[in-house]
């Protein structure tokens, strides 16, 4: 049974786990490959930057430090989760939610999934916390095949946007953090980079 935690506080816990991962990155391994094969390491946390911002619905200023931006972008965050707006409803490509649901299901799932990316790109502890590989797992799992197909469709959602990649198949008798990974895309088995 997956325990019950408030979308204020998930999101905390994970983007402390990121902010970490970011914090940790050395300056020569910025432009280090990511998993995602558009993307570095730099880029992957631009990207989750720019989520933020979507969320939001304006773009995270940016300096010339990535920590700096991610910090300034999870202040924003953090700071509408915990506001009135949190319950607001917006549009969303799957239809309107409130912005904390949105958040949940997109920004704070990514920071998840883009951790391990720039945690593979950049040598760091590569493990997902077993509530959240359950979770992402059980909502991976539970979406419809047709929609799962748009999933998989660069640019379904708008120009540069991919929600998972092709499925990587693994054993089935693999861990479940590296089903995750091959079913949203990524190869787990690959040598970390």
């Amino acid at each position: 049974m997956i325990p019950e935690t408030s979308i204020p506080a998930r999101y905390k816990g994970r983007a402390d786990a990121f902010e970490a991962k970011v914090a940790n990155v050395r300056s020569d391994q910025w432009a280090n490959q990511s998993p995602c094969a558009q993307w570095t390491a730099l880029e992957v946390v631009d990207h989750v930057i720019d989520m933020h911002g979507v969320m939001l619905g304006h773009p995270i200023p940016r300096t010339e430090d990535p920590l700096t931006d991610f910090r300034e972008a999870r202040r924003q965050v953090q700071e509408a989760l915990e506001s009135d707006r949190a319950r607001s409803e917006v549009s969303t490509p799957a239809g309107p939610m409130t912005l904390e649901d949105h958040v949940d299901q997109v920004v704070s799932d990514d920071l998840v999934l883009h951790g391990w990316d720039l945690a593979r790109a950049t040598g760091q502890d590569e493990t997902i916390p077993a509530t959240d590989v359950e979770r992402l797992w059980a909502t991976a799992t539970a979406v419809p095949a047709e929609l799962m197909e748009r999933f998989r469709t660069p640019g379904a959602f708008g120009p540069g946007i991919e929600v998972y990649g092709a499925e990587v198949k693994v054993p089935d008798d693999a861990p479940l953090q590296d089903r995750l990974l091959g079913y949203v895309g990524r190869d787990p088995m690959s040598k970390s980079l």
